[in-house]
Formats: C-alpha cells, sequence, structure tokens
C-alpha cells in the first residue's frame, strides 16, 4: 500500500519531494494532487510527474485544500509554500484529518506557532519538520561528540555562519526581504541554526538579546556608497553586475518563477539594492539555554565566503567544526553561478580557502584529535537522502534523535521570535513570554485550563 500525498505550494524547494516521490520512494508514495495557486509552477511538476512515468495528479486552488484532501483521500500533505503561509496551511490540513509534512519554519510569528500546537493536540495528527541539517555527516558528528560526553556537559556555544554574496543576496532578491512573509533571516535561515544549537546540546532556549540591522543590501546602503541608479530586476539585457540574477540562465528558475509571472506578478529577481527590503543582513545573538549555556550567534548575509563556524565548550574540553561551502564567489563564475553551494557535490575551490570541513575536539590537557566525517554524495553532504528516506519509508531507531516534529520547529523558532522582539525593543526576550504553551513547558491545554479566556496560565 502506498500513502497517499498533496503537495502544497509549487515553488523551487518542491522538486525535492516531488523527485523522492518520483523515483526513490515510488512504491511507498503516491503524489496524487498539487495545491497551488499559479497554474505555470504547478503544471511544471505535473509535467515532472508524467515524464517519470507517473499518473497527472489533480490540481487545487488553496481555497479547496479541505475538499481536496476529501476528494484525493489524502493521508499527507506536503508543505513547502511561503513561510508566513505555513501555519493555515498545516491547521487546516490537520483539522481535514491529515498528517503533515513542511519545509523550516514551521511558521513565522508566536501567534500562529500557538495555533498549530493547538491544533496538534486538538486533532492527533502529526508534523514532520524536515531538517536537513541535522542529517548532515558533519553536523551528526558533531551531535554524537557531545552525546558521548567527550567534552562534559556544554557550557558555551560559538556559532558563526557566512553567507557569500550570491547565496546571502538571494535572500534580498525575493519574498524573502519582506518579513512579514518570512520573519526574516532570524526565523526563515536562522531557524535551522537554532535547531542544530538545541538539538546538540539538548538544552531549551530560555532568554535572547539581539542587535542587528540592514547594513549593505536595499536601497539607502546602496545611495551612501554611491551605486547610482540600477535596473529593478536582474533578468535584462545589456551590462550587468554579480548581484544580479537572470533567471534565463536556469533552466528551472525560468520555467517556475519568468513565465510564471503573468499569472500572480510576483518577480523572483528584484535588485538587492532596490527599496523595500524590512530585513537585516548583519545579526547577533546572545542565548541563555534551560541547563545553563549560553549561545553566542552570528549571521552575515554578504560575506566574500560561504560556511560556519561552530565551537562548542564543555566541562572537560572543546569541539570546533569548521565548514567551507564555497572559497570565494568571483566575477568570472559565469551568468548563474550555483546560489547554495550546500546543496550541490562541488561548488568549486579556492586555493587559501578550499571548500572542505574538519571536526576537531580537544579535551584539558590532551593534544587535539580530528574526528572523521564521513559525508555522502548527495546534497548537503548526503544529509538529504537521509532526511527523505525517514519522511517517506519512516524513521528508525535513531540513538542520534534526527527526526523532528512541530515540538522541534516551535522550539527553533523561538529563538528567532524572540530576537525579532528584541530587535524592535532593544531588550532581553523571555521565551516563556512568547505565549506558545510548550514554551512554558506546558500543553497546549493546560495552559487553557489555566484561564479559559486568555489561554494564559495564572
Amino acid at each position: 500500500m502506498t500513502t497517499r500525498y498533496a503537495l502544497v505550494g509549487a515553488g523551487h524547494r518542491a522538486q525535492m519531494y516531488v523527485d523522492a516521490i518520483a523515483d526513490d520512494y515510488r512504491d511507498r508514495a503516491d503524489l496524487v494532487a498539487i495545491c497551488e495557486p499559479n497554474p505555470t509552477r504547478a503544471q511544471f511538476y505535473v509535467d515532472r510527474l508524467v515524464d517519470h512515468g507517473l499518473a497527472a495528479p489533480s490540481t487545487w486552488q488553496p481555497d479547496q485544500l479541505e475538499e481536496m484532501i476529501r476528494a484525493e483521500r489524502i493521508e499527507r500533505v506536503i508543505v513547502t509554500a511561503r513561510d508566513d503561509l505555513h501555519a493555515e496551511l498545516i491547521v487546516r490540513s490537520m483539522d481535514a484529518g491529515a498528517d503533515v509534512v513542511v519545509e523550516k519554519p514551521l511558521t513565522i510569528d508566536a501567534t500562529s506557532a500557538a495555533a498549530i500546537e493547538a491544533a496538534a493536540e486538538r486533532t492527533g495528527r502529526s508534523v514532520v519538520l524536515t531538517f536537513n541539517y541535522r542529517y548532515a555527516p558533519r553536523n551528526t558528528a558533531l551531535r554524537q561528540v557531545i552525546a558521548e560526553g567527550r567534552i562534559g556537559r556544554v557550557t558555551s556555544i560559538d556559532f558563526s555562519w557566512m553567507l557569500d554574496t550570491q547565496h546571502g543576496a538571494d535572500y534580498f532578491r525575493r519574498w524573502h526581504r519582506e518579513k512579514e512573509h518570512s520573519g526574516g533571516l532570524l526565523v526563515h535561515k536562522s531557524s535551522h541554526h537554532f535547531d542544530l544549537v538545541n538539538w546538540w546540546t539538548g538544552q531549551r532556549p530560555r532568554r535572547i538579546y539581539a542587535s542587528g540591522a540592514l547594513r549593505f543590501y536595499g536601497a539607502e546602503n546602496a545611495a551612501d556608497r554611491g551605486l547610482g541608479d540600477r535596473p529593478d530586476r536582474g533578468t535584462h539585457d545589456g551590462d550587468r553586475d554579480p548581484f544580479e540574477l537572470d533567471l534565463r540562465g536556469d533552466e528551472r528558475l525560468r520555467a517556475l518563477y519568468l513565465d510564471a509571472e503573468q499569472h500572480d506578478g510576483y518577480v523572483r529577481d528584484r535588485d538587492v539594492f532596490g527599496p523595500g527590503i524590512t530585513i537585516e543582513d548583519n545579526l547577533a545573538l546572545v542565548v541563555d539555554y534551560s541547563d545553563g549555556a549560553t549561545l553566542s550567534y552570528s549571521l552575515n548575509a554578504h560575506a566574500p565566503w560561504e560556511g560556519y563556524r561552530v565551537a562548542v565548550n564543555g566541562t572537560e574540553g572543546r569541539a570546533e567544526l569548521e565548514v567551507v561551502e564555497r572559497g570565494a564567489v568571483l566575477v568570472g563564475d559565469g551568468l548563474h553561478p550555483v546560489v547554495d553551494p550546500s546543496a550541490v557535490q562541488d561548488a568549486g575551490t579556492s586555493s587559501l580557502r578550499p571548500m572542505g570541513e574538519r571536526l576537531l575536539v580537544q579535551r584539558h590537557w590532551e593534544e587535539a584529535v580530528e574526528v572523521p566525517i564521513v559525508s555522502g554524495e548527495s546534497a548537503h553532504g548526503g544529509g538529504d537522502a537521509l532526511l527523505l528516506a525517514d519522511v517517506f519509508a519512516g524513521p528508525v531507531n535513531d540513538p542520534l534523535g534526527r527526526p523532528a516534529d512541530w515540538t522541534d520547529g516551535i522550539r527553533s523558532i523561538a529563538v528567532g521570535i524572540a530576537g525579532n522582539r528584541s530587535l524592535e525593543t532593544g531588550m532581553p526576550v523571555q521565551v516563556a513570554d512568547l505565549g506558545v504553551a510548550i514554551l512554558r513547558g506546558q500543553t497546549a491545554g493546560e495552559q487553557a485550563a489555566g484561564d479559559p479566556t486568555t489561554g494564559t496560565a495564572r
């Protein structure tokens, strides 16, 4: 028997799931419906399934979600829609009787997180969060080091993430640049990183203080640097610069976005130095955790190289993970260099900063030792393939606890949501004050019992 799936949201990220169903998991999964308001994008994935020899799925509009679930007897809904739409789609799907698989982030604010929490408790349906970074071998290796107690009890973490001027810039071309749609990079991108810290340490975020601003991208910064007039979008004829993305240079982006503009007016390749950007490109946080650890975190979205450095200090030593996903972005890379270097096998090399990864462990009064990292050949070091196996074949007993659900999703976005509040107020924010029951150590039902009017425990 195969599980009957529906896809909700047919953008770029949907392809990973569609291809998994069409290839490796066609004997376990059947994609029978696509819910997508843009007919061109919906047809792109219909054609992709047909090209793989599968039956064409039916297509539906978002206001037909419940009807689709009933008519097509949908058992699981895969949500890859825009971030601010996640919560409504998740709740409606669960209420209609379907389980959910959703891309990170779970949602973008505390109110919608509480709605998902209440729906999960009310319906008993499952929500799987696809945190593929947990499955990347380098990250699981660090988890193993900490779980084995090789550095003792975790006391602090230093975590720096660099997005380069190709990948980082891409968040400022599309809908992610509007905080009302993405929650900003603290929610959309950093939820991956905060989930890793939660998972690595087994601790829960308690208090957050954030600082940051839009300091590189955007019209005001461009004017300050004297960049002058620029095209509104990257797809144009004539001279261009490395910050522009020409959708004509990538067949898939052209099909999903340029050819689909006529239906909804969505422009995928806006100028990163244009007006209307409401997210930050430089961010720093201090996060206190439940068992006493402290995280120092930074994100830069206009770095000249891409990768991350994390150091975990413990009572018996220190673990250090350094990852270079792309050593440099060069003008000579061509019209359309790979946007996300972690999603490909080979993102190029740099003589002084070669692509690679290294995990060192050094216990007190001992020499450092290198921990082997065995990576696969697919995206994220083979992590995506492992994640998809858990999603479609069912998770096995995993001593590292990599499969994630809505509770992990809430705890990961809690840091970003609280960080956004801290950016607004200039003050530290307690996670327990976000109004989500699980962040207070309660179930939604227990919180509602505390105060039947407001749902706030007394």
